[in-house]
């Protein structure tokens, strides 16, 4: 079984490579690839060994530590295409604040709403950034920041919300609870703001995505209390993870062209990543996939981290799978040694098992 294990290895990377992961970071060290802008700038995090995480914007092999805001603790969440960033970071009292950082600026506190703490999670070409905040009596709402003010984006009855996206029209995204408490994904907009978008049957969804042509992604409850990825396209709600057999499934990201990227996580199973272009749905298996899926840009770079069994690595990968790799004569060699493997293994599984049925001894 070792040997068969290790023709499908081979099999496995007789095709193109996969990008190299990471920042650069020890090996004693995670790190997480959060955004990518159209230059490249990759805006993630570097955790040690100590669980100490640090904002860091990585290009071109380098990368370079965002600071704090007086505390130990920081992590990007987003980078515009000017190179603007947004995230989390300790200040002096150990407080969470939402940020914005540029190269001439650096780190700048955005404030709360009247809380203790803040997280920026989204920002558009304008530099404004949504996220979510700490209100005066301790629960928190999304907000809206345009580089002057917070703006509170409220709720739908309920205590709580959040911000997860933002378009370049200034559409926020993300979950908003209801009076009896269960949440549903909403779009803001200053004219009208806060929608409902409903969920595909069951109590609960939540707006994780959205593009500039308005269209929404994220996931939601169906009527038997499974999660499933969806589409909104300002009219409805639809169901991706209905083309998707098993498992749960969450949309994370849409681009331009409307191509979305999500996780499905099945039982206790690595997560997959999965891709819905064109109408089609296509499952990255293991190897091509992420073990967090976060966006997928406009040319098609799907971001995240995969995990290597005992840390995590910031990696982008092709959205698409290549299919250009052609087979070569030593390709037929493997996989005819990986069927005669698996001939033989099977026959020796027999006669083990008829060996067991009859009472003999089963070493062979």
């Amino acid at each position: 079984m070792r040997t068969t294990m290790i023709l499908l290895a081979a099999l496995s990377l007789s095709g193109a490579a996969m990008a190299q992961p990471g920042f650069g970071e020890s090996r004693f060290e995670h790190s997480l690839a959060a955004d990518i802008n159209p230059a490249g700038l990759v805006a993630g995090e570097i955790r040690n060994e100590d669980g100490q995480r640090r904002a860091v914007l990585y290009h071109r092999g380098q990368a370079t530590d965002l600071g704090t805001l007086g505390g130990t603790d920081s992590y990007s969440t987003a980078i515009n295409a000017a190179g603007t960033v947004t995230g989390g970071a300790l200040d002096g009292s150990n407080r969470w604040r939402a940020f914005r950082w540029n190269r001439d600026a650096g780190m700048r506190d955005l404030g709360t709403l009247g809380g203790r703490s803040s997280l920026g999670i989204a920002i558009n070409q304008a530099g404004h950034i949504a996220g979510y905040a700490d209100i005066e009596d301790g629960n928190f709402h999304a907000f809206v920041h345009d580089g002057a003010k917070m703006t509170d984006l409220g709720t739908f009855g309920g205590r709580t919300s959040y911000a997860t996206a933002m378009n370049n029209g200034g559409t926020v995204v993300g979950a908003a609870q209801l009076e009896n408490g269960y949440r549903h994904a909403f779009a803001w907009t200053p004219a009208g703001g806060m929608r409902d978008l409903g969920t595909l049957g069951g109590r609960l969804s939540v707006a994780t995505a959205i593009n500039d042509s308005g269209v929404i992604v994220g996931a939601a409850e169906t009527a038997d209390r499974r999660w499933h990825a969806f589409l909104h396209d300002g009219k409805k709600m639809v169901d991706l993870g209905a083309m998707i057999k098993q498992g749960q499934s969450y949309a994370t990201g849409i681009n331009a062209a409307g191509d979305v990227v999500g996780t499905i996580r099945y039982r206790d199973n690595a997560p997959l990543t999965f891709v819905y272009k064109d109408g089609r749905m296509r499952i990255h298996q293991n190897r091509n996939a992420l073990y967090e899926t976060g966006k997928i840009t406009d040319d098609g770079k799907v971001v995240g981290a995969h995990y290597t069994g005992h840390r995590y690595q910031a990696l982008s990968v092709p959205s698409i799978v290549d299919l250009s790799y052609k087979t070569k004569s030593s390709d037929y060699l493997l996989l005819a040694l990986l069927v005669l493997m698996v001939g033989w293994c099977l026959q020796k599984g027999y006669v083990h098992w008829r060996h067991g049925v009859l009472g003999k001894p089963s070493v062979y």
